[in-house]
């Protein structure tokens, strides 16, 4: 039997657990973060011995490199997997060379005085979307209706990358897609596996709230994507090379448009998905620990 460490959420663990266990792969959770973690010395027989392979790589660096040394496995989806996700701007950049149709976006890289702002918004309409390059869960993202507003939005920004620590000192200015459906793909393998739909209640749209995160009161809701969508999805995990990847798609009077991609899904209920999703993620799990 294959051993598994598992570094996402607890709800990710608790779901592939079982399904996984069938195929023959024992998932076990190794704390990556908000913990002390041994560098050297010490028993090397420890909670990190004997796995095969890693799922996925821990999302702080920082404290990944250190797990990754202590495990010493190959991982679905390492490090270069992720931090090439987690770059808005380069996802968007690399797709958009490769003819996948992408939102109109400009990455603004601080410090910039207005001027630059204001020559980078002028080819959008607005209202505009501003978004952190490299936060997740919707975090940062605001929309401005008018020059003063978006100046607004990247004065709070100013101050936020004034801090040495930010490592990520860039926004993307994107254009707002009005009443877009939400949909979060999933590829494994190369191969579309399933979708979600993310929705908010209509009292929060009522309400004036707009993102779909499910970190901030969505719904994710089991959906039969059409076949264009499907294979959006996974010609943008081919031009990422990602094995395991969630593929945000927005649909807005006719268009699809990829907005973003996720190398650390959080995995929905198995009903969500199509019939064949554990058969193909155990599949690369098997290939992986077998190629490391």
């Amino acid at each position: 039997m294959i051993r598994l460490a598992m570094t996402t959420a607890a709800e990710t663990f608790e779901r592939v657990r079982e399904p996984l266990a069938e195929r023959g792969i024992a998932v076990d959770h190794v704390q990556a973060k908000e913990r002390a973690l041994r560098v050297s010395g010490g028993d090397p027989t420890d909670e990190f011995a004997g796995f095969d392979a890693g799922f996925v790589y821990p999302s702080r660096l920082m404290e990944g490199a250190v797990v990754d040394r202590r495990l010493s496995v190959p991982w679905v989806n390492g490090r270069e997997a992720v931090l090439t996700s987690r770059n808005k701007a380069g996802v968007l950049a690399a797709l958009d060379e490769a003819g996948v149709p992408t939102p109109r976006t400009t990455v603004v890289s601080n410090p910039v005085d207005e001027a630059v702002v204001t020559e980078a918004v002028a080819p959008f309409d607005y209202p505009v979307v501003v978004k952190p390059n490299s936060a997740t869960r919707g975090v940062g993202v605001a929309t401005a209706a008018d020059l003063d507003s978006l100046l607004g939005v990247v004065d709070y920004l100013n101050l936020v990358h004034d801090y040495r620590a930010t490592g990520d000192k860039s926004y993307l200015i994107q254009e707002f897609l009005p009443e877009a459906r939400d949909y979060r793909a999933m590829v494994v393998d190369g191969a579309y596996a399933g979708a979600v739909e993310r929705r908010l209640s209509p009292d929060a749209v009522e309400a004036g709230r707009w993102k779909h995160n499910v970190h901030r009161g969505a719904t994710a809701t089991g959906v039969d994507l059409p076949e264009r969508a499907r294979t959006l999805a996974e010609r943008a995990a081919a031009v990422l090379d990602i094995d395991y990847l969630g593929v945000d798609i927005l649909a807005s009077d006719g268009r699809l448009v990829v907005n973003e991609t996720n190398a650390r899904p959080t995995i929905d209920a198995a009903t969500k998905y199509e019939p064949g999703f554990y058969d193909r993620l155990a599949a690369l799990v098997e290939r992986t620990a077998k190629e490391g």
